[in-house]
């Protein structure tokens, strides 16, 4: 995709108040895609859409209610919610998501320094099984500190792991990754995001031990 086609592409990212949500907003929207930032709170999203929007020095980010969001994006919606309120986020909108992408950046335990896997196995599994076969989700996101998103004029040197069962809803969002600065890699099934989930905590821990605020990671051997 390139950047003046992505003006005519409208992404959805709901929880997008937060600081990973409204980081990767700012970062599309400043590549020209038009966002809808989506939360129960639709004055705050309205809110976060003003200051970026005032920003970038372009109106390409609006804000509105989870539901109003998912509506209104063309094909690809981003879920950047805590896993407390995963799957009642996606319960709220799944009429909505139908037929669309559904990008889950979701970690079952964020904050913890050992994995704990989900009943589930993974969120990126529970929102499939949860939202049917009508909705194409794909995990990507989960390794990437949302400090590491701020400044827009510095590159992200990161890996992002695309996981997901269908090709081309992972070539689309390895072109969003691409957008976002970083680089994605197609990292196999939606049954790999168990690995990519859990790689979280340990990264985590990892930062904690070495004083490193956001430890990501990087693909060696790939040019």
């Amino acid at each position: 995709m390139t950047e003046n086609s992505a003006l005519m592409v409208k992404i959805a990212v709901l929880g997008g108040t937060g600081k990973e949500g409204s980081a990767l907003a700012r970062r599309w929207a400043n590549k020209g895609y038009g966002v809808v930032i989506g939360s129960r709170d639709p004055e705050k999203a309205a809110q976060v859409a003003a200051e970026i929007n005032a920003e970038i020095g372009e109106a390409f980010v609006s804000g509105a209610d989870n539901l109003t969001a998912a509506a209104a994006a063309d094909d690809i919606v981003v879920l950047s919610v805590p896993y407390s309120a995963h799957r009642s986020t996606l319960e709220s909108v799944k009429d909505q998501l139908q037929g669309k992408i559904l990008v889950d950046l979701t970690v079952p335990t964020p904050y913890l320094q050992s994995v704990v896997i989900p009943e589930g196995k993974s969120a990126g599994l529970e929102a499939q099984a949860l939202l049917g076969d009508g909705v194409r989700v794909v995990s990507a996101f989960q390794n990437v500190g949302a400090g590491k998103l701020k400044n827009l004029s510095e590159p992200v040197a990161l890996d992002v792991l695309v996981t997901g069962d269908d090709e081309q809803a992972k070539h689309d969002v390895i072109a969003l990754v691409e957008a976002a600065g970083m680089r994605g890699l197609d990292s196999g099934p939606l049954a790999n995001s168990v690995a990519a989930e859990a790689l979280t905590a340990v990264l985590f821990y990892i930062g904690k031990v070495y004083k490193v605020k956001g430890a990501g990671i990087r693909i060696t051997g790939i040019e």
